[in-house]
């Protein structure tokens, strides 16, 4: 432990909704901001998860933090003497659990979305703004060092003024199909993947270009997914969820859970206490989101978006092209070129979210391109920065600024806000209007900031 951070108090951190989400932060606080952050609770619906956590806490040599159900949250802050809270419960429960931090005069570190619908958003900026207490959205993605290139890149003015987007995100049939398996997939849950996943797609965008949207139109539906598609074209089999359904043994779409003693120990052994399946059929009923989603929005700069989201993808990726008064930039990721049917139902992706080696892949090819077209000249590769690590490098940056304990000169601005929080919902709820009215939506409509 350095001089200066023995002495000092270290800030005391609780972490309420302990899934697979929760892992980022138990790692980082358990091991490399141990010495300059403290975790002292955890809070949840489900014992069995909590207990999970624990024997993590325990492994790294340090003593069990206190638990606590999710109806004691407000006895956890204070007989625990915590300082912020981390959110990383269902999103629906997300602006519950932030009101009452902030209420109780507590910091609020909360995962993406913020929330999921334009009322639940206005409440968390109302009571941010009565309380004056702080809320950190993490948008890791800022901190991929990639990401941040092309914002160095745009801001320098290396194309001259933005004119137009064209960004398209490709998840492919083992990534995707696991929105498609869990709590996600119920649209009241999670917003649906406009805002569940797009956030931080849209968030990007709203960086990179500094500005904000203004009207969103949207055209999404459920295209690949669901018992009605999966029966129509003859991929669908006959079982509720995967574990113990002889038809799911050869499914490439069913989620082996037991194969993964992680995923078997925080949501098999702990069904007994909420019932929660952690691995349904992506082919059954009761899906309420789309899979494939089509949206265009005007922004305040005056710049454009075209921007294409796929859930059943046979690769997994993203392109975007910045069109400018002076050039293109363009940035091409491959994360994985395809899905091998053998190891489609393992862990991929955020099944386990941010822990280091979870991300099994069937193959290693991936790669980045990031090429600047300035008129009248010959195109140029840029050089990359190094993006090991989760989410492109993503996660150790941003946790060393929210962990660190110092103060982190930051440039281009990757630290996020409520404002931040806010502002990347609206392109994401302005989409699911306009796919209920087919009518384009003006963002002052949803929430006016």
């Amino acid at each position: 432990m350095s001089p200066s951070a023995a002495s000092s108090p270290r800030p005391r951190y609780a972490i309420v909704g302990l899934g697979g989400r929760a892992q980022m932060f138990v790692d980082a606080l358990t091991r490399a901001h141990v010495d300059t952050a403290q975790l002292v609770a955890f809070c949840d619906v489900n014992q069995t998860r909590m207990d999970v956590h624990n024997r993590t806490v325990v492994e790294r040599g340090l003593p069990a933090v206190a638990t606590y159900r999710a109806q004691d949250f407000g006895r956890m802050l204070d007989a625990e003497r915590v300082d912020t809270v981390i959110v990383t419960s269902i999103d629906r429960t997300h602006d519950e659990y932030i009101v009452a931090a902030l209420r109780a005069g507590r910091d609020v570190i909360t995962e993406k979305p913020m929330t999921t619908d334009a009322q639940r958003c206005r409440r968390i900026l109302d009571v941010q703004a009565e309380t004056g207490r702080k809320i950190t959205v993490t948008f890791n993605y800022r901190y991929n060092p990639l990401h941040a290139r092309v914002r160095e890149v745009i801001a320098a003015g290396a194309i001259g003024e933005i004119g137009s987007v064209h960004f398209e995100w490709l998840l492919d049939t083992r990534h995707g199909a696991d929105y498609f398996r869990r709590w996600h997939r119920d649209k009241a849950n999670s917003g649906g993947l406009m805002v569940h996943k797009a956030t931080h797609h849209f968030d990007l965008v709203n960086w990179w270009i500094a500005s904000s949207p203004e009207v969103v139109y949207g055209l999404g539906r459920l295209f690949f997914y669901g018992d009605e598609n999966g029966n129509r074209r003859g991929i669908a089999r006959p079982y509720a969820r995967a574990h113990g359904a002889p038809e799911a043994a050869d499914d490439p779409f069913a989620l082996k859970l037991a194969d993964n003693p992680t995923m078997t120990a925080l949501y098999l052994d702990a069904e007994h206490e909420d019932g929660y399946h952690r691995d349904q059929n992506v082919f059954g009923p009761g899906i309420t989101i789309e899979d494939d989603m089509a949206v265009a929005v005007r922004y305040r700069s005056g710049a454009t978006m075209s921007y294409h989201l796929t859930a059943y993808s046979p690769w997994e990726g993203y392109r975007v092209g910045f069109n400018g008064s002076a050039g293109r930039l363009e940035l091409d990721v491959m994360e994985n070129s395809f899905v091998d049917p053998g190891t489609a139902g393992t862990v991929a992706g955020e099944a386990l979210h941010g822990r280091p080696g979870t991300e099994v892949r069937p193959e290693p090819e991936r790669g980045a391109r990031l090429t600047l077209r300035k008129h009248w000249e010959k195109p140029e590769d840029l050089d990359l920065p190094d993006t090991s690590g989760g989410h492109g490098g993503g996660d150790e940056r941003m946790l060393s600024d929210i962990f660190g304990g110092q103060p982190v000169e930051d440039p281009l601005g990757r630290a996020s806000t409520h404002r931040d929080g806010a502002l990347s919902l609206l392109t994401g709820l302005a989409a699911n209007r306009s796919f209920e009215t087919g009518l384009p939506v003006r963002a002052d409509d949803i929430l006016e900031l």
